[in-house]
């Protein structure tokens, strides 16, 4: 019998397993070439994954909700219409598990209660929730296992690790420990080092009225909750403020957009044309576009811009123009609208989320002003552009200054201030503005 086997795909940058969320074929069902198979979710995105063969579904490895590592094998597709063969659960002597863990961990059903984390901001993956639930480690424990994952996230190993040294010694829980002047709480009995949380994680005391609806929030909102409150303790954030004067900008685009919308069959925003002087403005300064590493930083070769897009459903994520400095203002106008338009759609994969270096949003887009963006780890700066509106100034001339109505919106700049300083951060939003201004009302696109 010719057997296909389907192994989860590489999903993008830092991707390293993704979640079963749903099988869309049971086993037994026909499947075609290309249709879907199975929904998985990473922390970057939910997708839909396509059958590799054409043939019938014989076997599934993994079930809703396990947690599947890039490269398994998840399910067996027979191209011949063979039978179909029953799921076999592995005995324990058939686990393998890396050289690194000394402590094996056998997915089995148990009987105690699952570690409760929705009070942490901290995201733990479904498999170390499980080996937390399996060995009675409390969320105090959790937060206190120094994650060598993304942003500082717990693996397997890490768990498996902390919980070899825990049978050799107790662990100070957060309770117990005095917080150190950095925020580390060490356990020299059994060689943990942990980050401390900043605060104890407790639940409100928040009394529901009979008139309140109570609302769960949903994976994505979670993974947006638990990236920002990250975001706000791994990085001290500074803003500043810069007006821009974009008369040129708005009354170009006022003369081009229903010409290019005739030819192209799309819109032209303003969007392509801030992230052009935001790509010029990084070349200029490039120790805005890095990454830190613990003491080390990571200058950034590639100038990948993310783009802020809101989805209808509410939440927000964050399509990236990967290489955006090899763009021109119409293709980069093209890959905006693409973007957008797909991100509205559900319809992005992980790699178009991720690796992004620098990231600007729109907050003017709801009527505001200005904001204070939250830096997207792991990068070190982001910028919001306000509402365009007119306003009076002072125009300088020859003969003289005047009053006369301009075009005007603010430029709010965060930046990390553990590597990017005032000078910096100042100078960076300034260049932009200098080039929004100075845009040339001749361009063609």
């Amino acid at each position: 019998m010719a057997q296909i086997e389907i192994r989860l795909p590489k999903m993008g940058e830092s991707v390293t397993e993704a979640v079963i969320t749903n099988w869309l074929k049971e086993v037994g069902e026909t499947v075609e070439m290309d249709e879907p198979l199975v929904e998985v979710a990473t922390d970057k995105v939910d997708n839909e994954l396509p059958s590799e063969a054409a043939g019938v579904l014989v076997k599934r490895l993994f079930e809703k909700d396990q947690t599947v590592q890039v490269g398994e094998v998840i399910a067996i597709i027979s191209t011949d219409g063979g039978a179909a063969e029953p799921v076999s659960t592995p005995e324990p002597a058939q686990v393998v598990v890396e050289a690194a863990s000394a402590v094996p961990f056998i997915p089995a059903p148990i009987e105690s209660a699952k570690v409760d984390t929705s009070s942490s901001s901290r995201f733990y993956s479904p498999l170390v929730k499980s080996i937390a639930t399996q060995e009675n480690i409390s969320l105090q424990e959790l937060e206190l296992i120094s994650g060598s994952g993304a942003e500082g996230r717990v693996t397997k190993k890490d768990i498996l690790t902390f919980i070899e040294n825990r049978t050799a010694a107790p662990v100070v829980s957060a309770q117990a420990a005095a917080p150190s002047a950095a925020g580390v709480v060490t356990s020299s009995a059994n060689g943990v080092t942990a980050a401390a949380p900043a605060k104890p994680a407790v639940k409100s005391n928040i009394i529901i009225n009979p008139q309140d609806e109570i609302i769960e929030m949903d994976r994505m909102r979670r993974l947006i909750a638990d990236n920002m409150v990250m975001s706000k303790q791994v990085s001290p954030h500074v803003t500043s403020y810069v007006e821009a004067d974009v008369t040129n900008i708005v009354n170009w685009r006022n003369r081009v957009k229903n010409s290019f919308e005739k030819r192209e069959n799309e819109k032209i925003t303003f969007t392509p044309i801030f992230i052009e002087a935001i790509v010029k403005a990084i070349k200029d300064f490039p120790m805005i576009n890095i990454s830190v590493d613990g003491t080390n930083i990571i200058k950034r070769g590639n100038i990948n811009i993310g783009m802020a897009a809101a989805l209808p459903n509410g939440n927000l994520i964050v399509p990236v123009i990967h290489n955006a400095d090899r763009l021109n203002l119409l293709g980069l106008t093209k890959a905006v609208n693409d973007l957008a338009n797909r991100a509205r759609k559900n319809q992005l994969k992980s790699d178009e989320i991720s690796g992004g270096t620098y990231t600007i949003t729109n907050v003017g887009s709801f009527g505001n002003v200005m904001g204070t963006p939250i830096i997207p780890q792991p990068q070190v700066a982001i910028l919001a552009v306000g509402a365009i509106r007119k306003m009076p100034a002072v125009i300088e001339t020859p003969d003289g200054d005047f009053i006369g109505i301009r075009h005007k919106m603010f430029l709010s700049h965060a930046y990390d201030h553990r590597v990017v300083d005032g000078s910096l951060g100042g100078q960076f939003v300034r260049r932009v503005a200098d080039y929004l201004e100075n845009f040339d009302p001749k361009t063609e696109i």
